[in-house]
């Protein structure tokens, strides 16, 4: 609430600058380490980023959808995922810590390295198989695995950015929000998973 106090500007420049480098980096970090699955705990998240956009002015009579479009960014759940997906990559080229007990390998040349998900004893409750499909190494896995070759076979984590950003603003974010009636559940590992096709860039 300070940061709409003290600036005055509404515009979108200021906004969107005012919103990255003071509260987005606090909703966001070590996100792939507890980023949330329950619907209740993504709609507050992404509440304040739908407060945040409410208030800039070229976003007048937008609903939050609408804004995330007409504003070129993602949902916080979809940058959550985003930052999953970079992580495994960096595990795989060995730019940050093997420690999680995901592995990787080669099914076919042509289909590139694929993550493999953490092992489960399937006789376990419910509660723990619910727990297991939540933690990281199962999401990462499963969200690495999801990614066309083009941006798993990246060689750079400059490329695999440039190529997961493409690749992302083909696929429809509509995160549940409060008073919305999303279409989907809009985690990659859902609309991916359902063989939802990339809708073309305009």
């Amino acid at each position: 609430g300070w940061i709409l106090g003290v600036f005055r500007n509404r515009s979108k420049g200021t906004m969107l600058t005012l919103f990255k480098s003071l509260v987005r980096p606090k909703l966001e970090y070590c996100s792939p380490l507890w980023s949330p699955c329950k619907i209740g705990e993504i709609q507050r998240l992404e509440g304040i980023q739908r407060f945040f956009t409410r208030r800039i002015e070229e976003c007048a009579g937008m609903n939050y959808w609408e804004r995330l479009e007409h504003l070129k960014i993602l949902s916080l759940q979809r940058r959550r995922e985003r930052y999953m997906i970079i992580h495994v990559w960096k595990m795989h080229a060995r730019l940050a810590p093997m420690n999680t007990s995901i592995s990787f390998y080669r099914e076919e040349e042509r289909h590139g390295v694929k993550a493999s998900c953490p092992s489960f004893d399937h006789s376990a409750q419910d509660s723990v198989a619910t727990l297991r499909d939540a933690s990281f190494g199962m999401r990462a896995a499963q969200l690495f695995n999801r990614m066309p070759e083009r941006v798993r076979q990246c060689t750079t984590i400059e490329s695999l950015k440039i190529e997961l950003g493409n690749f992302l603003a083909t696929i429809p974010d509509y995160p549940p929000v409060k008073g919305y009636s999303s279409p989907r559940d809009n985690s990659l590992v859902a609309l991916l998973s359902e063989g939802t096709r990339p809708r073309t860039l305009r």
